[in-house]
């Protein structure tokens, strides 16, 4: 797909910031890492070969009698008897000494017989996000090579949840972010086109609703409904969809009364192209500036609410949480300096990511 002469020009002005350019690479990479994190963060084989057929657990429950054990529930993988099947082929002596089994197993012959060996291939970190760590000591538990970051207060693994943090809070931020734009867009250039009676109207809901406590709603709807991470997201675009209408509307208003919107007008151009294809280009600037502030808002929101504990289920991978945990054990620094870092480098990127694209809408600007 060709990009147009004005998206070009917006496109070679965002390089030139470099700032802008290479925090979107990093940011990319970063999200890239996270996005697919059961490959990368997981107590579950990503595929493992077992008596010539391959399977996926990462996609699909297998019980443990698929591999020659006992139990008709979920096989977990960790357990050296059931790493011992996989690897023997399912001999019964796995049951008697697995990790002999397994040594034996690399030679090929198992109890005096050729067997077809197993394999299994791990993510690099071979814990989930509430995967509880097996060594010794009391939680939280400090950073060695078994666990880069450390434990948490509840013997989990914080680097696993680092990278389901990161990749939860991003996607819950660009989805709020996306349909909350969406919606004071909308708003705030009807508002602004119409004007009079509308824009009053408009006016004194925006008011009254803004004024409704969001913490104390939130704190009785989870009362009453469990808590989930699509309830969160529709109240958080209930409530903050009117930070975009001020500004849309001003835009709005300043532009209705403009000669090229009059010539659309006077050639019978209907209100909805006028308003989306020829006014609202004039307003990204103005909106795009405000984007940071929403990004970074809706963050910090979620960070509250998961540390007050009336955001996200207490089992969800969340940010928050961690910090939570940094503040019940300041006796493992290690759990206030992953927070710290992990908010500061998410945040920083996403403001100088929309610092950039705000500047390359902008025309007034060029970058040497």
């Amino acid at each position: 797909m060709k990009l147009s002469p004005l998206n070009q020009r917006r496109w070679r002005n965002f390089k030139r910031n470099r700032r802008a350019f290479w925090s979107l690479i990093l940011f990319a990479i970063l999200f890239a890492v996270t996005l697919p994190a059961e490959f990368v963060a997981n107590d579950k084989p990503i595929l493992l070969q077992y008596r010539g057929g391959y399977y996926m657990p990462v996609f699909r429950m297998y019980p443990e009698t698929t591999f020659g054990g006992d139990f008709p529930t979920e096989a977990i993988y960790s357990d050296p008897e059931v790493k011992c099947l996989i690897v023997s082929g399912g001999l019964d002596s796995c049951f008697d000494d697995p990790e002999g089994i397994i040594n034996d197993a690399d030679d090929g012959v198992v109890a005096g017989e050729a067997i077809e060996k197993g394999w299994a291939l791990w993510p690099v970190i071979p814990y989930s996000y509430n995967t509880p760590v097996d060594r010794p000591g009391a939680a939280p538990l400090p950073p060695n090579e078994q666990n880069w970051l450390g434990t948490d207060g509840t013997k989990r693994d914080v680097m696993a949840r680092v990278i389901y943090g990161f990749r939860l809070s991003v996607l819950f931020t660009l989805i709020v972010t996306a349909l909350s734009s969406v919606i004071g867009v909308f708003a705030g250039a009807v508002q602004g086109y119409f004007g009079g009676r509308t824009d009053l109207i408009f006016q004194r809901i925006i008011e009254i609703w803004s004024a409704t406590p969001q913490l104390y709603v939130i704190i009785i709807l989870f009362a009453i409904l469990p808590r989930s991470f699509w309830l969160l997201v529709a109240i958080m675009v209930i409530f903050g969809w009117m930070a975009l209408v001020g500004v849309v509307r001003a835009e709005f208003l300043r532009a209705r009364n403009l000669e090229y919107v009059r010539a659309a007008k006077a050639l019978g151009v209907s209100n909805l192209v006028i308003m989306f294809r020829h006014m609202l280009p004039n307003a990204m600037v103005a909106m795009l500036t405000f984007l940071p502030f929403i990004v970074t808002g809706t963050i910090g929101t979620l960070a509250a609410l998961d540390f007050l504990g009336f955001g996200l289920p207490s089992s969800a991978p969340s940010l928050g949480e961690l910090t939570l945990q940094a503040k019940q054990n300041l006796q493992a620094p290690w759990l206030a300096f992953t927070a710290f870092f992990a908010f500061a480098i998410m945040l920083s990127l996403l403001v100088f990511i929309f610092e950039g694209v705000r500047d390359a809408f902008d025309p007034r600007k060029t970058f040497q």
